[in-house]
């Protein structure tokens, strides 16, 4: 990598200086003079290999997966599942804050760290049912799922799907393909209006999503030969999506060199290419968490079109990236989720003891 680097080809364009056109010619720059002479991704990958880490499943769909387990073995259990472009160290800052819980963070398939497993037909409702089967042999029948972008999709998925096992949600935002079904004559107007700001967004910021989805194969190519073509795709959305300065300039390139050197660009871009089917509704206990500086934050309204929304937390900071902007934030959010799996488990356990007793 460092080789490839020392030999970057600077591509300029009229629009360089754009911070509108994308990622800037000068922070470009920045960046490649701190990848090649001050970043050492050697004390990094020391850090990272350190955590917890093993592997569960068949060899066709395993799951390499962070398994910070509590103290005590029958404290709650929560799912921490991240989206793209990141990876598992979306939680970094998030896991020294649960000790008191069991907590499992998947890296999901064909992202960073992830075990090698057969990526066709590898959409969102595959890796949920991977996910579930992991859970089951690490011996967990009931959990809390915890995540956003591709993860919060993947809980959706797997909460309809497992509502015997699902306690509760907490995300950052509800599917977005959610939005290609709304009715905006049956939708609350804050609601009809926000699907009119994501359409926008949709227009203005998510060409990215076309690419991945419909040309995965030639992106690819270009963004898994190139380091600093990788950076560019990636380092613009990390920065973009998070409040100013969430990153170090060490951080920023952790997260962009996890992708470089598992080779996982153009698998992670497999929940975009992967059609999924997605619950109409879902009627888990759910907390949302809405922070700032997401990319396109829900209204109450909307969101409770789709799901069973108790308790719903507007941040004035972070973004898409919470858990890594405001760990403490964002941790806080995930025990009102818990609170909520735990009273959703009594009531049942009362439910059945009431039917045994008649």
């Amino acid at each position: 990598m460092r080789e490839r680097l020392h030999r970057t080809r600077r591509i300029t364009t009229p629009w360089s200086d754009d911070g509108t056109r994308g990622i800037t010619a000068g922070r470009l720059d920045a960046l490649l003079d701190h990848w090649v002479n001050r970043y050492d991704w050697d004390v990094h990958e020391r850090r990272i290999s350190e955590y917890p880490w093993t592997t569960v499943g068949a060899p066709d769909a395993a799951l390499r997966l962070i398994h910070q387990r509590s103290a005590d073995p029958g404290a709650p259990v929560v799912v921490l599942l991240h989206g793209w472009p990141d990876s598992v160290l979306r939680y970094e800052r998030v896991l020294p804050l649960l000790p008191d819980l069991n907590v499992v963070v998947p890296a999901l398939p064909g992202f960073p760290f992830a075990a090698e497993v057969p990526m066709a037909g590898m959409s969102v409702n595959r890796i949920a049912r991977i996910v579930a089967d992991a859970l089951d042999e690490l011996g967990y029948p009931r959990y809390i799922l915890s995540g956003g972008d591709v993860g919060g999709a993947v809980a959706e998925v797997l909460a309809a799907e497992h509502p015997d096992r699902v306690a509760a949600l907490h995300l950052t935002n509800i599917a977005p393909q959610h939005a290609f079904s709304a009715d905006p004559a049956k939708l609350a107007p804050d609601a009809a209006a926000y699907l009119t700001q994501a359409a926008q967004w949709f227009r203005t910021e998510g060409g990215y999503i076309a690419e991945q989805s419909t040309r995965p194969n030639t992106l690819a190519v270009a963004l898994g030969d190139s380091p600093f073509g990788l950076a560019a795709w990636l380092a613009e959305k990390l920065e973009s999506w998070s409040d100013e300065a969430a990153f170090s300039p060490d951080e920023l390139l952790t997260w962009i060199t996890a992708y470089w050197v598992t080779g996982a660009i153009g698998t992670s871009f497999a929940t975009y290419a992967e059609p999924a089917v997605l619950p109409d509704r879902i009627g888990t206990p759910t907390v949302l968490s809405i922070f700032a500086r997401d990319t396109k934050p829900e209204p109450r309204s909307y969101a409770a079109e789709f799901l069973n929304v108790r308790e719903y937390v507007e941040h004035p900071a972070g973004g898409h990236f919470a858990a890594w902007e405001q760990p403490e934030a964002y941790a806080g959010d995930l025990r009102l989720a818990v609170k909520l799996g735990d009273a959703r488990s009594e009531s049942v356990h009362q439910r059945f003891q009431q039917a045994v007793r008649h």
